[in-house]
């Protein structure tokens, strides 16, 4: 009796993700990629606006004006050609003192700039690099998509755990571990590199879009691959990494090369 009720239960419970999976269908911009994201684009912004917020109240802000002028400038001219793409984003750049080379995007396009990455960037082109891939992770709305990824794994692990509730206990710790494995290695790191390298590509486009030499981003890649090796010494596993390797990303930017330069435009 108890297999039949939770062969109903697991049944409706699938099919009922199974519609979310439906109605959470979009499509990325300038890719064209099929994108799960159960996630209002007003909810991702109203989470990134508070983010942002609590961030800065952390982090410190640069006093740097030359530097906080070079991002305004750069970030805006992205930010308009990136528009179409997103019309209802709340654009705002800050640049925080830190020795971490890094920026990001917030879902709604806040965007945080680290200090320690205009070293590397070294110019105004390489700092188009940067900026256009990390407003590219907004426009595709990379960060609704892991939610909603969060939330199917999550959910996945709840059905796993009630199909073996009967089960040995050791069975159901083993099946636990290796669900965990599974998804992590299988579908979170995978996708997390596939989101990665989009952002390359729209970035990319854009950064060309807005008039800057998109071969500036393999230069910068590289610079930042040789600055990795720097700090990491001998690099993780392809499969284990959140990022795609230093290698693979310039190699796929080259490849994408001529339709960026075919978008090149000037600036005026």
């Amino acid at each position: 009796m108890k297999t039949k009720i939770f062969s109903r239960l697991a049944a409706a419970a699938l099919a009922a993700w199974s519609a979310i999976i439906l109605t959470g269908c979009n499509t990325v911009p300038v890719t064209g990629r099929s994108q799960f994201n159960v996630m209002s684009s007003g909810q991702e912004m109203q989470l990134g606006l508070t983010s942002f917020d609590e961030l800065k109240k952390q982090t410190p802000v640069s006093n740097d004006a030359a530097a906080k002028a070079l991002v305004q400038r750069i970030g805006q001219r992205i930010a308009a050609v990136a528009g179409k793409d997103m019309p209802d984003a709340k654009w705002e750049f800050v640049v925080f003192e830190s020795k971490e080379a890094n920026a990001f995007c917030l879902p709604g396009g806040k965007v945080g700039v680290y200090t320690g990455i205009l070293p590397i960037t070294r110019d105004e082109a390489g700092l188009a690099t940067v900026l256009g891939h990390e407003i590219a992770h907004a426009v595709a709305r990379h960060g609704g998509e892991r939610m909603s990824e969060a939330l199917a794994v999550q959910t996945g692990g709840k059905l796993v755990g009630a199909s073996l509730s009967n089960a040995d206990p050791r069975w159901q710790s083993a099946a636990n571990i290796a669900y965990g494995v599974t998804s992590k290695v299988g579908l979170e790191l995978p996708h997390s590199r596939k989101q990665e390298s989009e952002a390359d590509e729209i970035g990319l486009l854009y950064m060309a879009r807005a008039g800057y030499d998109p071969e500036a981003a393999v230069e910068f890649w590289q610079r930042f691959g040789a600055y990795n090796q720097q700090q990491q010494g001998a690099s993780t596993p392809a499969f284990l990494r959140t990022h795609p390797t230093d290698d693979a990303r310039v190699q796929h930017l080259k490849e994408l090369m001529p339709r960026a330069k075919a978008e090149l435009k000037p600036i005026n």
